[in-house]
């Protein structure tokens, strides 16, 4: 730009001289073309396409590497990205010395999102051009849920040491089914004796009981807008889906069977439990499909439905979210009938960043108004769930990070104590 500018003031001045001199204005710009010609030459590459890697499959959540190479790149040359809405990572970032480039990406959302192309970009040698061509790139990554807890074994572990350790195997009380006789040994609690067959066979012998299983498992995911609202960087719905997930699998360890219920405006999906991991298959290719809405949730119809779709006593874990308590009082209703028959675990999901802002003093009349929006709203959120703490529902109220682990703890604790 300034050698062009330098040559424009030449021109004039050599115009303006006269007719000797203005035959010459025309030679610097012609020395200019040669110039740029021979850079453009110099710095064009020949389009290669690029050595990409990516993974296939990413959990939602959870950053992975997408590793380019490119042996023609120089250094310094920049690649700018376009990303889909399910990832996100950096706008642009620059080739190294060897003409690689590894980006670190996040999975935001779950689905398939593909990257097709992105932008190349270089300037010439002499610095007189720009280049930025565009480049195919065809790259494809599929979102799932988070099964992280369940592949590393930490959870399978658990639940086996807690329901088939030395406790469980002999639970005795209210709801345990018979698993064998035995003779009665001195130490053996005499309310064991099982005296119609200890007479006839002329020896005591007691009924060792064992907790029942095979019970049903319900998992109703609310997917209306509300769980769309984003916090510690996914949406609720996919921390309720990881953490349904998880239960499912302690579930199936646990010798239960498992369902899964979808809805918003009205029931979207249902599925009776079963057992096996074939279920737990089944069940995270639902999750994995689960579109994100921006409808409302009619919480009358689908926990209607759900009451009309499960006549047998069941565990049915509802993940949900409300805004205040006139939003909630149709859902209060229709949990408190369905409560009557079955237990009921709500899980719902805590935003972090709203319990911050009542912590920090305002510093204007904005922040004022903000301190007491804030406080308004988790106060109706503590009515809301004692309220439905008072109808006897075991209520989940946790952090992002802590949801996953409260809801296994709660459900071995059902387990153990036999509630269902």
């Amino acid at each position: 730009m300034a050698a062009a500018i330098g040559l424009l003031v030449l021109t004039v001045l050599a115009a303006v001289a006269g007719d000797g001199v203005s035959d010459l204005a025309l030679a610097p710009w012609a020395v200019l073309i040669l110039v740029a010609a021979g850079d453009m030459l110099l710095s064009m590459r020949r389009q290669s396409s690029l050595d990409v890697d990516a993974p296939t499959e990413v959990f939602v959540g959870e950053d992975f590497t997408l590793s380019l190479a490119d042996p023609r790149a120089a250094p310094g040359q920049e690649a700018r990205f376009d990303w889909p809405e399910g990832l996100s990572g950096p706008g642009q970032m620059s080739f190294n010395r060897v003409g690689r480039l590894d980006v670190k990406v996040n999975a935001q959302r779950r689905g398939v999102w593909s990257m097709p192309y992105l932008w190349l970009r270089w300037t010439s040698r002499l610095g007189l051009f720009e280049f930025v061509p565009r480049l195919a790139l065809g790259a494809e990554v599929r979102v799932v849920p988070n099964i992280r807890l369940v592949q590393s074994g930490a959870l399978t572990t658990k639940v086996i040491s807690q329901l088939f350790g030395q406790k469980e195997n002999r639970a005795i009380g209210d709801g345990s089914e018979f698993h064998q006789l035995r003779d009665f040994v001195p130490g053996m609690d005499v309310k064991s004796i099982d005296w119609k067959r200890s007479a006839r066979k002329r020896a005591l012998v007691a009924k060792e009981l064992r907790a029942e299983r095979n019970h049903h498992v319900i998992l109703a995911i609310d997917n209306g807008f509300l769980m769309r609202e984003e916090i510690a960087g996914m949406p609720k719905i996919d921390h309720a889906v990881t953490a349904a997930l998880a239960v499912a699998w302690a579930a199936n360890v646990g010798g239960d069977l498992v369902g899964h219920y979808a809805y918003d405006v009205r029931p979207r999906s249902f599925a009776k439990p079963e057992p096996g991991r074939a279920a737990f298959v089944r069940l995270r290719s639902w999750a994995a499909e689960l579109d994100y809405v921006s409808r409302e949730t009619n919480h009358t119809l689908a926990l209607t439905e759900l009451n009309a779709r499960t006549p047998k006593r069941s565990l049915i874990i509802i993940f949900t979210d409300f805004v205040d308590t006139t939003s909630a009082e149709l859902m209060l209703e229709n949990i408190a009938i369905l409560a009557k028959r079955h237990l009921i675990l709500f899980v719902a999901i805590r935003d972090p960043d709203l319990e911050e802002k009542i912590e920090e003093a305002p510093d204007d009349m904005n922040g004022v108004a903000t301190l007491v929006a804030a406080n308004q709203s988790l106060s109706e959120r503590r009515l809301v769930l004692e309220r439905l703490t008072r109808l006897g529902v075991t209520v989940i109220d946790a952090k992002p990070g802590q949801v996953t682990g409260r809801l296994i703890s709660a459900y071995l604790d059902i387990k153990e104590r036999e509630l269902i």
